[in-house]
């Protein structure tokens, strides 16, 4: 009976469907509140606390006002910005390398899972085989030396000028590969009569990749493009970290580097807590940027 009259009344019906996708999606999204949302805003709250006092106290801004004048907060916000000028070398190479591989050219498959490769090794083993390589008697300058140019010889993640260019070169490096499989993955499902039939119409590579492929690849770029501002952002510490320590002095210091060395090493959690609410805001406010640049390619694609 009960069964019956839900069956028959629409509005019972209707409402009863509406709420069932959210039903079914309702133990995910309370794990993923649970593992992102409660940690951030427990780091928003231990951003107005006294960590180091006993008891706790709240202290309102007063961590903020701490943070803002301190020089080497700055500094670090200035290197992760710096950081952000390899978005687009990465997302360029990437494509370039995508587009080569997917003309097929003799090895293509062997190519396209060698390009992958320092995407997929750790991070740490990456960073300690590239210290090695570029320390003074590392194989960078051993090459140098063979080709003539030994005089540029130098400690490159020691020396202040190219420490932070230095480790920008290895995150270039390690990203490409995963920027270039995407594309790959892309372009694998554009029909190839439109790139047949530019070539017979007498179209070269250039063209047909600035003219057909980059604008059929237009929202995957973006999407990439937002993912590498995440990870200038806020995932890079593991190659600071390892390869420089943040040295020279300052000189390779980001943001998470900073809120590390203010967490586990000054016991200034309060200061640690305002740098990274100052980081996840910088990396939400790119990422509604990005979306409302991609709501606008998706108008024009």
């Amino acid at each position: 009976m009960r069964n019956a009259i839900f069956h028959r009344n629409p509005l019972l019906r209707s409402s009863a469907f509406s709420i069932q996708p959210y039903a079914y999606v309702l133990p995910a999204v309370l794990v993923i509140a649970f593992v992102y949302l409660y940690p951030m805003l427990e780091v928003c709250r231990f951003s107005l606390l006294n960590m180091q006092a006993s008891p706790v106290r709240f202290v309102g801004l007063r961590n903020y006002l701490m943070v803002f004048q301190d020089n080497r907060f700055y500094g670090s916000l200035l290197h992760n910005f710096l950081l952000l000028a390899n978005v687009p070398i990465i997302a360029s190479l990437s494509l370039i390398l995508a587009t080569i591989i997917n003309d097929h050219l003799p090895g293509w498959r062997f190519y396209r899972s060698l390009v992958l490769i320092p995407y997929v090794v750790p991070t740490v083993a990456i960073g300690f085989a590239m210290s090695n390589f570029f320390s003074l008697n590392g194989g960078f300058n051993q090459v140098l030396g063979l080709i003539g140019l030994g005089f540029l010889r130098k400690q490159w993640i020691v020396d202040p000028a190219w420490a932070l260019p230095t480790v920008s070169a290895v995150i270039i490096w390690c990203q490409t590969g995963f920027g270039a499989i995407l594309f790959l993955a892309r372009l694998g499902s554009m029909p190839e009569e439109i790139l047949e039939a530019a070539y017979i119409d007498g179209a070269g590579w250039w063209r047909r990749f600035w003219k057909l492929i980059v604008p059929e690849l237009a929202t995957v770029i973006e999407f990439y493009v937002t993912l590498l501002i995440s990870v200038m952002l806020s995932q890079v510490f593991a190659f600071i970290f390892v390869m420089t320590n943040g040295g020279p002095g300052y000189g390779t210091w980001v943001t998470e580097f900073f809120i590390y060395k203010e967490a586990f090493h000054y016991n200034r959690m309060g200061h640690a807590t305002v740098a990274a609410v100052v980081l996840l805001l910088l990396t939400v406010g790119f990422i509604l940027l990005s979306q409302r640049f991609r709501e606008r390619l998706l108008e024009e694609y």
